[in-house]
């Protein structure tokens, strides 16, 4: 087996605060041991000192706040020199991604393999530079972070009652290390950890993040005592490590100032990303709450291009289907949360409409493109509008492995039926550039590529390598 990466020191670690007049608005993470020492972080000609924002597991979470201006290149730190892209008005790469780990076993897995499309990834990148890299869910794997804990060992199905308070506390430093471990494993691997030194990152958390299916198991359980625990733990440690921020920080970075929604906006040169909170808000006869929904259905700052992040599909095949007949087959339930996790499940239809027509008012006003993740394939959709189609992109399993090719094949059936939840705007399952299947069963990023003002996607497939760039 591979010797594991050093996971006590980690970072820098850069992630997008915005872009303006004074150029890239940057946060750059740096952990090590506490009681270890961080230096100075020089950009711009400024050398900027770190100001701690947490301790736990015996780490220092060290941060640094700083503008590269379009002639900076990039920045220093502990005698090292890291490039970084900064001029965005011009040709512009991006690059998409979720689903980083696995449900049972993460932990255990050899880091070559495991991080092996990260690895071409961040070749990728040496090629030719990512000015963002977007990350669209289920960024760890956090479902076996209840083990091991009495209260949450049987958790969601065993729900303990009156749980004393200091149990519910050590309860909370249990699920505290099993994130940690979780974070750091990832962070450290030189192929991932590098290239988020050289590429700033956004992110939006989904499922996986938390617990598998929060938001869609019963409400018994997400909302019991063991259930609030664990999400507040899973959010802090959201907040951490995947936006370098912590509770006080809400305001400046996402679109709700109070919290309740962690969804964001960023507006670049030509260029707006709009990504929702599916998860914060959701129950299971609901996706998002009004908080959500106004930054959906809130204009777009740059209408020439718009990327409406959803982490779990919004253009999928007719999934009610399946619900309607799950139960006719002996173990078909646990899928339940699964399904009730998809827009097109019946619980959430109206729902679905609502977000449809948000995306085609943004159509109204140029073009736009949804990018998902959360099914472990990669595929490709449209939704006729006008004045052309709405394009939804899926690159999804970085370093999950792709389920088996029958599975792929029983969606593409179910995508070969079509669906139109909307009169006079048909959604079509495609199958990516220069492939025959809707429905590709390997390993995948996804770059996009404005070149000349125009943009373009290539997947990038473990077995077969980049797809024909897709016009969007």
């Amino acid at each position: 087996m591979t010797e594991t990466p050093d996971d006590r020191h980690v970072g820098p670690i850069l992630h997008l605060r915005g872009h303006g007049a004074a150029g890239l608005s940057l946060a750059a993470i740096v952990i090590r041991p506490e009681g270890a020492p961080c230096g100075p972080l020089h950009a711009g000609g400024t050398m900027h000192e770190p100001r701690a924002i947490a301790t736990l597991e015996g780490l220092t979470v060290w941060r640094f706040d700083f503008k590269l201006q379009t002639a900076d290149r990039g920045y220093g730190f502990e005698s090292e020199s890291y490039p970084v892209e900064t001029d965005l008005a011009a040709d512009l790469r991006l690059a998409f991604l979720s689903c980083n780990g696995e449900e049972i076993g993460d932990m255990d897995r050899d880091p070559a393999e495991r991080d092996a499309m990260w690895a071409r990834m961040r070749a990728e990148h040496e090629t030719r530079p990512f000015a963002v890299l977007i990350q669209g869910g289920d960024q760890i794997y956090a479902d076996e972070v209840t083990q091991g804990h009495p209260l949450s060992d049987g958790w969601p199905d065993d729900i303990p009652q009156d749980a004393a308070q200091a149990d519910l506390d050590d309860l909370a430093r249990h699920l505290r290390a099993g994130f940690v471990r979780r974070y750091m494993r990832g962070l450290a691997s030189p192929a991932m950890g590098g290239l988020m030194a050289r590429v700033p990152t956004l992110a939006v958390w989904d499922d996986h993040d938390i617990c598998d299916g929060w938001g869609s198991l019963p409400e018994a359980a997400t909302d019991s005592a063991v259930g609030r625990r664990l999400f507040d733990v899973a959010r802090e440690m959201y907040l951490l490590f995947q936006h370098g921020a912590v509770e006080t920080d809400i305001p400046e970075i996402f679109a709700d100032p109070s919290g309740a929604q962690l969804g964001w906006q960023r507006a670049l040169p030509g260029l707006t990303l709009t990504t929702p909170d599916l998860r914060s808000e959701r129950r299971r006869r609901r996706v998002m709450g009004e908080a959500g929904w106004r930054l959906l259905e809130s204009p777009s700052p740059e209408p020439a291009q718009t990327f409406v992040v959803s982490s779990v599909p919004l253009l999928g095949p007719r999934l009610s289907l399946v619900e309607a007949v799950m139960w006719l087959w002996p173990g078909m339930q646990k899928y339940e949360d699964d399904l009730r996790d998809q827009w097109q499940s019946r619980a959430h239809r109206s729902d679905w409409r609502r977000a449809l027509r948000a995306v085609l008012r943004l159509r109204a006003r140029g073009p736009v493109t949804v990018l998902s993740g959360e099914i472990h394939l990669a595929t490709r959709a449209e939704m006729v509008a006008e004045p052309g189609p709405v394009h939804q992109l899926v690159a999804s399993g970085i370093s999950h492995r792709a389920p088996p090719g029958g599975y792929a094949r029983g969606l593409g059936w179910l995508g070969s039926l079509g669906e139109g939840p909307l009169d006079g705007h048909p959604i079509r399952i495609l199958p990516p550039p220069g492939l025959h299947r809707r429905y590709v069963a390997e390993r995948n990023f996804l770059v996009l590529e404005r070149n000349a003002g125009a943009w373009a996607a290539v997947w990038h497939l473990e077995e077969t390598g980049p797809t024909p760039p897709l016009p969007l």
